[in-house]
């Protein structure tokens, strides 16, 4: 699993995004399994994730409502299936509003941009 950490944080929240090809929602569950062995992942606030596979596509905001569908739309858009990415927030004490959704855009970018550089 790609994990980049610490790739943006405001008003004390923080960010981290993940990611690996993934096939089935059994594999999401072993997957996520797998990224909470490390405990900073397991005690975040929110673990929002998205998958386009031949299950359809599945979504988990974990908390951050509509976090799971923008990960989506962008898997469509770049024709992405059977790859898990996860968003990964630690809340900082502020609410953040609509620059949520900005935050979680930026954190999938930076990890397709990650993704597409290591091929």
């Amino acid at each position: 699993m790609l994990v980049l950490e610490n790739i943006i944080s405001d008003r004390g929240s923080r960010y981290a995004v993940s990611g690996a090809s993934c096939k089935s929602a059994d594999e999401v569950n072993a997957l996520l399994k797998d990224l909470k062995r490390a405990k900073k992942f397991a005690k975040a606030t929110h673990n929002s994730w998205g998958i386009i596979c031949s299950d359809g596509p599945i979504k988990n905001d974990d908390g951050e409502s509509g976090a799971g569908m923008i990960i989506l739309q962008m898997l469509e858009r770049e024709n992405l299936n059977n790859h898990l990415i996860v968003v990964t927030r630690w809340y900082g004490g502020k609410h953040l509003g609509g620059d949520r959704f900005k935050h979680i855009k930026s954190a999938v970018r930076t990890y397709l941009d990650a993704l597409n550089n290591s091929k």
